[in-house]
């Protein structure tokens, strides 16, 4: 059998089959590996994450750290901590939050609405309006917040009194 040309091709296309397949197997493991999977998955799993807020024009080793660093806060996602981390991964500087919250005795409470100061030095590789987005998807939904960049409001926006829409900027002191 084995001096049978057609039948030695014959097989080999099965055997290619088979060692391709081995192959896909024996890598699969490294195809959830932020490090190491192809840059499509590497998107695709910060989706999965719900991090799809991750800039695509960023460099590839940027995305790559953004969806392992991220799928680590997401135990502290809503937490002072997880925003905190996350302002910090985004920015790549120090960030401060401070919030209303805390744990009380019934009726004890001042029953006014949780509210959540974020402030951070600058926004990174993101602008203004993808920042406030993304801390909106982190927050509580019943949480009111106040985001700081650089020493500049930039939400919730200001009515500068001019009738016309509210600017969103606004120097703090």
């Amino acid at each position: 059998m084995a001096e049978d040309e057609f039948l030695v091709r014959f097989l080999s296309i099965f055997q290619d089959i088979a060692n391709t397949v081995l192959h896909q197997v024996d890598n699969l493991p490294h195809v959830f590996d932020p490090a190491v999977a192809p840059d499509d998955m590497v998107r695709f799993m910060g989706r999965w994450l719900a991090c799809n807020w991750v800039d695509s024009s960023l460099p590839d080793a940027t995305q790559r750290d953004i969806v392992r660093r991220y799928s680590q806060l997401l135990q502290w996602r809503g937490t002072r901590r997880g925003l905190q981390q996350l302002l910090e991964l985004i920015s790549g500087q120090p960030a401060v939050v401070t919030d209303s919250g805390g744990v009380f005795l019934e009726g004890e409470s001042s029953g006014a609405a949780a509210h959540v100061r974020l402030e951070v030095a600058s926004v990174g590789w993101a602008n203004d309006e993808d920042l406030i987005d993304i801390v909106k998807s982190e927050l509580p939904a019943s949480l009111t917040f106040e985001l700081v960049v650089a020493g500049r409001r930039v939400w919730p926006p200001v009515d500068d009194g001019s009738g016309g829409a509210p600017s969103q900027l606004q120097e703090v002191r």
